[in-house]
C-alpha cells in the first residue's frame, strides 16, 4: 500500500528524568553497539521532513547527533506534553509551512518505518487532528501525530489548566488510533530499566530486519 506524503517534522522526546534507569540520559545507553538515540534517529529520519530533539539541560551533550535541541518552556518537568508543545512552537516558528509534528520517545529503538505514513493516512481517512499508536493491548500516547494548529490550545491546557496527562488532553479532539502488530516484535518496545536493555540486545537482531 502506498501513502501520500504530507510534510511532517519529527520530535524525539528525551526530556524525562530516567528514574527507572537510575538517572542520566537513558537514550545514550547502548544497544547493539550504538546509543538508543541513534537507533531512533535512523528509524525516523527517512520518514520526516527534519528532526529535532526535545531535551532539557545542557544541549551540548547531544551535539554529536547534529539535531536542533529544543527545551521545554513549561517549568517543573511537566511531562511529555511539554515536549510536544515545545516542538509545535518550534515548528511554527522555523517551518511555518509544516502543519504536522510526529513525536516518538527517545527510548524506542524499533519504531515502525511506516509510522508517519500510516498516521497521516488515518488522519485523512478519519478527519482527525491527532493520531496515536497502539500495539497489542496497549496504547502509546507519546507516539503520536499532532496538528501544529493545536499549539495554543495545548499551551492553555498545560499552563492554565495544569493538564499534564496526554490521554486527558487528546480526548478533547478527533483522534485516530493506529494499530501495529507485535510479531515478530513490538515496534514500540521501550527501554526503561537495565533489564529492558538486556532484552533489547536480543530484539535488536530482529529489529534490524523489521
Amino acid at each position: 500500500m502506498t501513502y501520500d506524503h504530507t510534510a511532517t517534522l519529527g520530535v524525539i522526546l528525551a526530556g524525562g528524568l530516567s528514574r527507572r534507569m537510575g538517572g542520566g540520559d537513558k537514550p545514550m545507553r547502548t544497544i547493539a553497539g550504538r546509543p538508543i538515540l541513534a537507533h531512533v534517529i535512523e528509524r525516523m529520519a527517512s520518514q520526516c521532513d527534519g528532526l529535532i530533539l526535545n531535551a532539557n539541560g545542557d544541549p551540548a551533550r547531544f551535539a554529536a547527533f547534529g539535531l536542533p535541541v529544543v527545551a521545554d518552556d513549561v517549568p517543573d518537568f511537566a511531562g511529555p506534553l511539554a515536549g510536544i508543545l515545545a516542538a509545535l512552537d518550534w515548528t511554527a516558528l522555523h517551518h511555518p509551512d509544516v502543519a504536522w509534528v510526529v513525536s516518538a520517545a527517545a527510548d524506542c529503538p524499533f519504531l515502525p518505518r511506516d509510522l508517519v505514513a500510516r498516521f497521516q493516512s488515518a488522519c485523512r481517512e478519519q478527519h482527525a487532528v491527532l493520531a496515536v499508536a497502539r500495539s497489542g493491548d496497549q496504547t502509546h500516547p507519546v507516539i503520536g501525530l499532532w496538528s501544529v494548529a493545536l499549539r495554543h490550545d495545548l499551551r492553555h491546557a498545560l499552563v492554565v489548566e495544569d493538564c499534564r496527562k496526554i490521554d486527558r488532553w487528546t480526548a478533547r479532539y478527533s483522534l485516530a488510533t493506529v494499530e501495529w502488530p507485535i510479531v515478530p516484535l513490538d515496534p514500540f518496545f521501550n527501554a526503561n530499566t537495565p533489564d529492558d536493555l538486556s532484552a533489547a540486545e536480543e530484539l535488536a537482531r530482529i529489529g534490524d530486519q523489521a
